[in-house]
Formats: C-alpha cells, sequence, structure tokens
C-alpha cells in the first residue's frame, strides 16, 4: 500500500549505519512507525524531514504490516526552537506525551493539529512557556478520554464554586468545603486558573491560546495540568525533568568557598 500523507516526527532512532526508525504522527493513518532508508547518509533526500519536531509531507509505503518513506518534502521545521533549549526540550516533551497517548495506527481527530499549534505557539507567537505547557497537557488530556469535569462542583452542583480545587485522581471540581467528600490529593483553582482551562476545554479550538491569565494563575494553572496529566497517566516523563532542570537558576558559590 502507498500513501501520500502529512506527519510530524515524534521520535527517531538511530538505525544500522545510515537509516532511522521515526515515530510519525500523520493526518491520515494516526501514529506510525516508519523506516527512513539511508537518511543518515550525505545528502539524502529524506534527512530534513526524518528529524525530531519536523513536520513534512509524505509518501509511506507499507509492505506486511512495516512502514517506509520513499519520499518527503519538508513543510516546517520550527527553527526557533531549535534555537533555543529549553523550548526545544519543551517541545520535545509535547512530542513525548502526544507518543505516550497515541495508540499505533489509531487514528485520534485534533492530536495533530494540537501539537503543531502548540510548536506554532512556541516558535511563532512566543507565548509564555508555562501558558503553553498547561495548555497543551489539558488538551491533549481532553482528546485522549482524559478530560477533567470543570463545569460544576462535583459534590453539591455549585456552577461558580467558592475556593474551587481540581481532584487530581477524579478529574472533577469542587469546592474547598466539599474536598472532604472526595479526599485527596486536589489543586487550588483561583486567580482565573479555573476560567482559563475552562477556555481550554469548552472554548473555540482555534483560539486556544488566546487569553491572558495573571502569574499567579498561571502558575496555578500549570501545577494542576501537569500533576493532573501526570495522575492520570501513571508516568513521569524524562523530556519533563530535563526541561525543569534547565529552568533552574545556577547555584553560585558564596564568596570565599573554594
Amino acid at each position: 500500500m502507498h500513501i501520500n500523507t502529512q506527519g510530524l516526527v515524534l521520535r527517531e532512532t538511530n538505525y544500522k549505519d545510515g537509516d532511522k526508525i521515526l515515530t510519525v504522527l500523520t493526518s491520515t493513518e494516526g501514529k506510525r512507525t516508519v523506516k527512513a532508508r539511508g537518511c543518515r547518509r550525505k545528502n539524502s533526500p529524506l534527512a530534513a524531514s526524518a528529524q525530531l519536531l519536523v513536520y513534512s509531507e509524505m509518501s509511506l509505503f507499507a509492505y506486511r504490516d512495516r512502514w517506509s518513506m520513499n519520499e518527503a518534502n519538508t513543510l516546517e521545521e520550527f527553527r526557533g526552537l531549535r534555537a533555543d533549549m529549553a523550548l526545544l526540550a519543551l517541545a520535545s516533551y509535547c512530542a513525548e506525551t502526544l507518543d505516550a497517548v497515541a495508540r499505533e495506527g489509531e487514528e485520534t481527530s485534533g492530536l495533530l493539529p494540537l501539537i503543531l499549534n502548540t510548536l506554532y505557539a512556541l516558535d511563532k507567537l512566543h507565548k509564555p512557556q508555562p501558558l503553553v505547557k498547561a495548555v497543551y497537557e489539558l488538551k491533549l488530556l481532553a482528546l485522549s478520554g482524559y478530560a477533567p469535569l470543570l463545569d460544576a462542583c462535583a459534590v453539591c452542583g455549585a456552577p461558580e464554586p467558592a475556593a474551587p480545587a481540581l481532584h487530581l485522581v477524579e478529574g472533577v471540581l469542587h469546592c474547598a468545603a466539599c474536598g472532604k467528600a472526595l479526599g485527596s490529593p486536589s489543586l487550588p483553582l483561583r486567580d482565573g486558573a479555573l476560567a482559563a482551562m475552562r477556555h481550554v476545554l469548552y472554548g473555540d479550538p482555534k483560539r486556544l491560546f488566546s487569553f491572558r491569565l495573571g502569574e499567579a494563575g498561571m502558575a496555578q494553572m500549570s501545577r494542576a495540568c501537569e500533576a493532573f496529566l501526570r495522575t492520570q497517566l501513571e508516568r513521569s516523563f524524562h523530556t519533563l525533568d530535563f526541561y525543569k532542570g534547565l529552568l533552574q537558576p545556577p547555584i553560585i558559590p558564596n564568596q570565599g568557598e573554594s
């Protein structure tokens, strides 16, 4: 079988002398494992399209459930991300989490537009990294069947809960007073964080990043979305650890220390 499709490389692994095994999220075939023959050789026409986070028009050939890339034309390389280590680490985290939730050969509507819009927001729009990260995590979970219920308190039904919080295990909103009925763990969603998360879940997907949030609300939303993702997926991500390590301020020794 031969198909033409668009795809973004989520993962790359060197194979043999000049090949790579790629994990590609395609627009028509879902996630696919694809061999790019000879892409590491000098002057290979597949070299650019066989790189992490490159979006390309691809010609793929399937034989006995194995896919190979015959031709490719690069559409977007997101070069700005590659010039900044923190941006590249964050984009790699997005790719790793998407790879974790997407299933081989199973189409999930919205995943490819989500990560492309996320990379564009980081590379071209220069949106705040904590905001982009939180929006991506929340929308990724929603598209993958893990959407939290944020329309009202899950216990008393109040549409605007007093001191709202997100229960990380149950994935529901609750008032501070109703939290005892659910138990821990929960994280607060005040200072605009709840309104922002509702925008992501229930608003126009074309305006996913079109809102502003103060530092306090952004910090709460960032903590809640990351914790909710890690709780629901029950795993950690090495790219996230690396990204956080890059954000830590350098340790400056006290004067007089040797």
